[in-house]
């Protein structure tokens, strides 16, 4: 029932190892070495997944941890942008105050928000006993999405212990993709969504920075669902499921650029176009919440030193860096559904997977394959 990044049966929802780019899609930009969010240094991703073999549990939990587990006492550098508010996103508040946060960014169903918010803090007071016992205190940034059409949501089956696996399982290196973690009960665009990852290298001023992107995919309906221009969506007319826009997404974009908050939060925006190159225009039911982050500046453990002292790019300089979170949010959904299979669940209900045969044939039209796709 509970599986984590090792890779979970492709019962569970996922088609192993298939991406974007291996279906030969010629997406824009050099990507990292692994094209992930852990392409960035520092950073690494865990989860734990729940599917139920006799019930119908689908869902999970996502950990994201800006920094290694020793020095999530050290801030992160952070911006965030709200492009439809139906959902939540904690923590946001002091990240709009102080321009950083502390600690593992979580991501789950939204009915368990609230047990992944307690066992976040849990976790940082039991990892830093000393610290917090001298009055410092941790406010964890939770993010959620709704799984409830294939998930027993209603059975609050996130535990706390599962949160912590997630957590003290993540690891850098290769992210797994489609259903599991927080994305296991995920849909997107009326396929089977949930997680999803992609990252870009640029060149800034003769230096070189890497942007990655985490998506938990949630949202779209299928007539928007638009890849590299085309609006295949309208030619994959089978298995529709809703009438209108019910779900969200979660961005979550990483860069060791030596960005301030301020362009942290601009750089958060372009999140949105990144979605939006998919076809979705951010529904009135879709919580669409979006975080950025840097690890560059690291200002040292807590508490604040009284003086502080950044070294920035230049604003003039991020376009190159904008483009790079764009790229890499479209294509993070585009690996969500891709790697994701067909899911059954609550009540029978079923989720078709994005057909790689009919996407390949919508694509090969417009010319859009890379060479040998």
């Amino acid at each position: 029932m509970v599986g984590t990044t090792g890779a979970p049966p492709s019962a569970s929802g996922r088609r192993t190892g298939v991406r974007a780019r291996g279906l030969g899609l010629a997406m824009p930009g050099l990507t990292g070495p692994l094209n992930a969010i852990t392409d960035v240094e520092g950073v690494s991703v865990g989860m734990t997944t729940l599917i139920g073999e006799t019930s119908t549990v689908r869902t999970g939990v996502t950990a994201v941890l800006p920094r290694p587990a020793a020095e999530l006492l050290h801030p992160v550098w952070a911006g965030f942008m709200s492009m439809n508010g139906n959902g939540e996103m904690t923590g946001t508040h002091w990240i709009r105050e102080a321009g950083w946060f502390t600690g593992p960014i979580c991501i789950t169903n939204t009915l368990s928000l609230g047990i992944a918010h307690h066992a976040v803090a849990r976790y940082m007071v039991s990892a830093f006993p000393a610290q917090v016992r001298k009055g410092l205190w941790v406010l964890p940034v939770v993010a959620e999405t709704y799984d409830g059409y294939l998930n027993d949501i209603e059975g609050f089956h996130i535990r706390e212990d599962h949160v912590r696996q997630a957590i003290e399982e993540a690891a850098p290196g290769a992210v797994a993709e489609g259903s599991l973690g927080g994305g296991t009960g995920m849909i997107a665009y009326e396929f089977k969504g949930g997680t999803g990852t992609s990252s870009r290298r640029v060149d800034v001023a003769g230096d070189v920075f890497t942007i990655g992107a985490l998506v938990q995919a949630n949202h779209g309906l299928r007539p928007w669902l638009t890849v590299r221009g085309l609006p295949v969506g309208l030619e994959m007319t089978e298995h529709r499921l809703f009438a209108s826009e019910r779900g969200s997404i979660i961005v979550v974009l990483a860069t060791d650029a030596p960005l301030m908050p301020t362009q942290l939060e601009r750089l958060a925006r372009r999140a949105g176009i990144g979605i939006g190159r998919g076809g979705t225009p951010s529904g009135n039911n879709s919580g669409d919440l979006f975080l950025a982050f840097s690890t560059a500046n690291d200002p040292g453990c807590l508490p604040e030193p009284s003086r502080l002292r950044l070294d920035v790019l230049s604003n003039d300089a991020l376009d190159p860096v904008f483009m790079a979170a764009v790229e890499a949010v479209e294509e993070a959904v585009l690996n969500a559904m891709i790697a994701a299979a067909p899911m059954t669940g609550k009540d029978g209900r079923f989720v078709a997977a994005l057909d790689h045969d009919l996407l390949r044939q919508a694509m090969r039209r417009r010319g859009e394959f890379a060479e040998g796709g």
